[in-house]
């Protein structure tokens, strides 16, 4: 068995675990994933599929041949090797944890609020 994506204009519209011959029988566009790929690398050491496991509301672009998801933020780019999309900025790597703040494109601390 094996995970396949229904891709309609481009986009995934669900994603199934099922026999190649089941989808042989289906209508419309249905392109394999891996569920173990993920940034071009296969989390197991097998060879990636399509850059990354696709999910619902995720892009296949057939040039690529790849699945990536939707832009999360105007400023951040695709990262042609990995179809994952990137800050302008790095991630600081302070080991605190950062949320990105569109408006200032920089990443902002995230504290936890005091218990009162």
């Amino acid at each position: 068995m094996a995970h396949f994506a229904n891709i309609k204009d481009g986009i995934v519209t669900r994603v199934i675990v099922a026999e190649q011959d089941f989808i042989d029988t289906q209508e419309g566009t249905w392109v394999q994933t891996s569920y173990n790929t993920y940034g071009g690398q296969h989390r197991l050491g097998n060879t990636p599929l399509r850059k990354n496991y696709a999910g619902i509301g995720y892009t296949y672009d057939s040039t690529r041949d790849a699945f990536y998801t939707p832009k999360p933020y105007s400023s951040w780019t695709l990262n042609e090797t990995t179809c994952q999309w990137e800050a302008p900025v790095a991630y600081p790597d302070d080991d605190k944890n950062y949320a990105w703040n569109e408006d200032t494109t920089s990443w902002t601390e995230v504290t936890d609020a005091p218990i009162p």
